[in-house]
C-alpha cells in the first residue's frame, strides 16, 4: 500500500479514535454504580464488570490515538511504524470491542443478515450501557472493515519472516 493511503488511514484512525474516547470519557465521568442501579435494577457485580470492560477500551483507545498522533506527526512518515499502529488497533481496540475478554458481552454473528446491532449482553444492562455501546457499534464496524487488512497482513508477515 503506498504512503498517502495508509497516512490517510492513519488520520481516520486517529478521528474516530478522538470521538471514542470523547464518548468513553462522557460516559465514565458522569457514570456511578449508583446510577446505574436507580437507573435498572440488576447484577451490581454484572454492571462492574461491564464498567471495567469500557474504562479497559477507554484506556485501550487512547493509547492508541496517542500512538496515531505520534506516527501522523513524524517527518519522514514511517509507513512500517503507521502499518503496525494500524494492526494494533485492529486487534487491541477493535476486537477487545466486539469481544471484550472478560466476555460481558458478545458480537452475535448473525446480525449482518438480521440488520439488528452486533453487541449482546450476557445480561440486563441499564439503558445508558447499551446506548453507548450501540452509539459507537457502527464505526467500530466499519473501522474493522477498513482494518481487517493490517491485520491479515501482519500475521502473513510474522509468518514468513520465521
Amino acid at each position: 500500500m503506498g504512503n498517502k493511503i495508509v497516512e490517510t488511514q492513519i488520520d481516520d484512525v486517529k478521528d474516530f479514535l478522538g470521538q471514542t474516547v470523547s464518548k468513553f470519557e462522557l460516559f465514565l465521568n458522569t457514570t456511578t454504580l449508583g446510577g446505574l442501579e436507580t437507573e435498572k435494577p440488576g447484577s451490581e457485580e454484572y454492571n462492574k464488570k461491564v464498567l471495567s470492560t469500557i474504562r479497559k477500551l477507554t484506556v485501550f483507545c487512547e493509547e492508541a490515538l496517542d500512538a496515531c498522533i505520534v506516527v501522523a506527526k513524524a517527518q519522514p512518515f514511517a509507513k512500517a511504524a503507521a502499518e503496525k499502529t494500524l494492526y494494533r488497533v485492529y486487534t487491541h481496540c477493535i476486537e477487545e470491542f466486539f469481544a471484550p475478554k472478560n466476555d460481558v458481552w458478545y458480537e452475535d454473528s448473525r446480525s449482518a443478515y438480521t440488520g439488528k446491532n452486533a453487541i449482546k449482553f450476557r445480561e440486563n444492562v441499564p439503558v445508558s450501557i447499551e446506548e453507548l455501546l450501540l452509539s459507537l457499534e457502527g464505526d467500530f464496524q466499519r473501522m474493522r472493515e477498513e482494518l481487517e487488512y493490517y491485520e491479515t497482513n501482519y500475521r502473513t508477515k510474522m509468518l514468513h519472516s520465521k
